[in-house]
């Protein structure tokens, strides 16, 4: 059995990146982002690069990195609130955008992943997003055709991996990750912890190695909160 973990992030991914690539970056919001993986790339200086993410990050962290390195020419996603520098370089025109309904991003993902070059959804239509796109009709309601999403380079981040790639991850932290580790020709994931081979319980791996090209130990695992809101706390 082949064993895929490489010793840091720069062996893992210095050979498969060039200018004018697509990424794939897991996350949500700051769950799940590849923090190890992110630098990396910056590090390389690779320009250009179209990235699928649902989000770029938030201000000084997760993609926002590429964005304030200028190495992003396009984001295709789902939510650019919140983050001051994506919205300063749509505005002026500096960085493409393709705005996706979150359900939809998902879909295009999973899509490319399982081969499927299109679907039909009524998520969008008479709106913007259907604009240039077919629409059909489907027992009396339009749909609008939307295409897979797929990449030359999968970044995701999970719990827990084994030497063959099989992955763990660790409640909302799943979230695009497991599915975007399907639809890239080279797909690199970092995790908490790299356990022993037959460590993982074959009926709770999330993603089969099968999916997964190189593991990389993390060594960013900040998790921060995005938002915090308290309240004073009540007398007893």
């Amino acid at each position: 059995m082949a064993n895929k973990i490489f010793g840091n992030a720069y062996d893992a991914l210095h050979d498969v990146l060039h200018d004018g690539m697509t990424i794939m970056s897991g996350g949500f919001g700051l769950s799940g982002n590849p923090e190890s993986l992110i630098p990396e790339i910056r590090a390389a200086g690779v320009r250009g690069l179209t990235v699928i993410s649902n989000n770029a990050g938030a201000d000084g962290f997760g993609l926002w990195m590429l964005l304030e390195s200028r190495q992003v020419k396009k984001m295709i996603s789902s939510y650019v609130g919140e983050n001051k520098l994506f919205e300063q370089q749509y505005l002026s025109g500096e960085l493409e955008l393709e705005l996706n309904p979150q359900g939809t991003l998902a879909e295009r993902i999973r899509a490319g992943g399982a081969g499927i070059p299109a679907f039909y959804t009524r998520t969008g239509v008479g709106t913007v997003v259907a604009e240039g796109k077919p629409t059909e009709i489907f027992e009396g309601e339009e749909y609008v055709r939307e295409t897979w999403l797929r990449a030359d380079l999968a970044i995701i981040k999970a719990w827990k991996g084994d030497p063959a790639g099989n992955l763990v991850f660790r409640k909302t932290a799943r979230n695009f990750n497991p599915n975007m580790a399907t639809a890239a020709r080279v797909t690199v994931a970092e995790v908490e912890e790299i356990v022993e081979a037959g460590a993982l319980d074959p009926d709770c791996i999330h993603t089969p190695g099968i999916y997964v090209d190189r593991i990389v130990k993390s060594t960013i695992n900040e998790k921060r909160i995005e938002k915090l809101t308290t309240r004073p706390r009540e007398a007893a």
